[in-house]
């Protein structure tokens, strides 16, 4: 008895299979690795993401890890959220008829190609804002900049944005009053937990 592949292939909707498949025997013609990652196909170059396929409610799609880098001379590769991600570029079908292998080939070859180049966006630090009264109190008490800044970047962080997610003025008070005891004493904010 022939075993039947059983790889799982996200689908949202239970309807592209046939398609999906058919881009599978495409993909199978690459040197890509397949396997499976966050419930879905993913394809692979030295265990790096190259790209992916699913199925959603109006179409099925090849996302390519870092579409960013690729040419997209027939201008098929669209970015899903302009305002979050920087690399990832999906190309959309809706039907059997629009699978192009040739085309599709090409794709994927350039994205094997960007992944052996090594390309990549940076991630990009975002600066960190110390609130008002966290900055007076660095002026006002001895040592107490000097211990923040000895703390990680995150955990530097930690401490602003507890101060900073308060709404009201006497809260963000008190909080200061929580939290100076435990910069000068190298304590984390979140030390308790870890």
């Amino acid at each position: 008895m022939e075993k039947k592949n059983t790889t799982k292939v996200w689908d949202k909707t239970n309807q592209w299979e046939k398609e999906l498949e058919a881009l599978k025997a495409i993909i199978a013609k690459t040197e890509l690795t397949e396997t499976t990652k966050w419930g879905g196909t993913t394809y692979t170059y030295n265990n790096k993401n190259v790209i992916g396929i699913g199925g959603f409610k109006n179409f099925f799609t090849i996302w390519f890890y870092k579409g960013v880098f690729l040419k997209d001379e027939a201008n098929v590769l669209i970015n899903a959220n302009e305002e979050n991600t920087k690399s990832l570029r999906q190309w959309r079908f809706t039907s059997l008829n629009d699978i192009n292998e040739k085309a599709i080939l090409h794709y994927i070859n350039e994205a094997i190609e960007v992944e052996k180049a090594g390309l990549a966006i940076a991630p990009q630090k975002k600066e960190l804002i110390v609130p008002e009264i966290l900055l007076y109190a660095f002026k006002n008490i001895d040592g107490l900049e000097n211990a923040f800044n000895n703390f990680s970047p995150y955990k530097q962080k930690e401490f602003c944005e507890f101060i900073a997610e308060a709404k009201q003025e006497k809260t963000k008070i008190a909080r200061l009053e929580k939290i100076k005891p435990m910069l000068l004493s190298g304590v984390g904010l979140n030390d308790k937990y870890r």
